[in-house]
């Protein structure tokens, strides 16, 4: 049976992570190490998606003040938050351990399979397309992949004991989104293993099921090991350039740049409110979230659309929200599809017209 490597790198500096991120994942390219499996924990940071701009992403005010590293990541994808309340879990294989290079089949594969580690600790986790792992509709993991030719390194976070709270002041967000009661909102959406069983598990026990789970998907087993002679000095390379100012702004762009834009209309089914975090640039919906006097059942629907929108096209927009509802059984009332895709359109349409933030009344 083919052995894979499995390594802890334990508890970080963000650039000391990221730069690990680069040198495993350089060295799997170059045939220099193993296909592996890393479990690590981050030292508080935000950690900037490649491509984006710390100004326009985070509250780098919140972030000085307390403490938060700022670091940029290798991969795209949005801003996130991280720290010890949560383990970081990640795969570094080749094309031919997988049998695919299509990235949604693969993350159905390496996300079911986490799903089933983690309902063996005791909860019922499910795959959440596009790449999150829930519990009861609410996100317990987020994960994503990156390809660097026949490599791929793919990400996931579990939630063990997470702040919910810290994370949105972390990030620059509409300003209601901080009160008492978006925050008790944002809560009711993601789950904790400490919630859920009553008492954190130990990182040893959540990292066995993990890799008992990898392994029986893979076919595979695990061997313990250490980082190589070559991990090692192209990790050296890496940090030298990673740890350092210029790297973190490698993307600088003005905050006006990227607004975050409101609209709101009243529907016969009811107030439907919209904030977008808007890429005036690329014409992109970078983030959504969906708020009003409505009803829907699932109860996880707006959760759920709100994970489709993300890092959307704004031209592929009426496509994605049509998609989306007429592939569900969605009761809303006399609330349509439609309604959601004209208060979108409301406030990113007067974005492209006027350029500033918006209200519609």
């Amino acid at each position: 049976m083919t052995t894979w490597r499995v390594i802890d790198t334990g508890l970080r500096p963000a650039a000391q992570n990221i730069a690990l991120n680069r040198a495993l994942l350089e060295a799997r390219q170059q045939n220099a190490s193993p296909s592996s499996l890393r479990f690590l924990t981050f030292e508080p940071c935000a950690l900037l998606g490649y491509h984006q701009s710390a100004v326009q992403e985070l509250d780098l005010a919140y972030c000085q003040a307390h403490g938060i590293a700022v670091q940029r990541r290798i991969t795209g994808g949005g801003a996130i938050y991280f720290d010890e309340t949560q383990l970081g879990w990640e795969l570094y294989l080749h094309k031919r351990d997988l049998g695919s290079a299509d990235m949604t089949a693969i993350s159905r594969r390496i996300c079911e399979a986490a799903a089933r580690g983690i309902s063996s600790l005791g909860v019922d986790a499910q795959y959440r397309p596009r790449n999150d792992i829930e519990v009861t509709g609410r996100k317990i993991s987020g994960t994503g992949g990156a390809f660097d030719g026949d490599a791929l390194m793919y990400q996931g976070t579990l939630l063990i004991q997470f702040d919910v709270e810290k994370m949105l002041r972390v990030l620059r967000i509409p300003a209601e989104k901080l009160s008492d009661k978006a925050i008790a909102s944002a809560r009711e959406r993601v789950a904790n293993l400490a919630d859920l069983l009553g008492e954190a598990p130990s990182a040893a026990r959540v990292k066995a099921a993990l890799s008992e789970a990898f392994a029986e998907e893979f076919g595979i087993t695990f061997a313990a090991g250490e980082l190589t002679d070559r991990e090692q000095a192209l990790y050296a390379e890496a940090l030298a350039e990673i740890d350092h100012p210029d790297w973190v702004n490698l993307h600088v762009r003005p905050e006006a740049d990227r607004p975050t834009l409101e609209a709101a209309q009243k529907f016969p089914g009811g107030l439907l409110r919209v904030n977008v975090a808007f890429d005036r640039a690329q014409s992109r919906i970078k983030q959504v979230w969906f708020s009003g006097d409505l009803f829907l059942s699932p109860r996880r629907t707006l959760v759920d659309l709100e994970a489709v929108l993300r890092d959307t096209l704004a031209v592929n927009l009426a496509e994605t929200v049509s998609d989306f509802f007429a592939a569900r059984e969605v009761d809303m009332l006399t609330l349509s599809p439609s309604d959601f895709i004209t208060v979108l359109q409301l406030a990113i349409g007067q974005n492209q017209s006027s350029g500033t933030q918006v209200t519609a009344p």
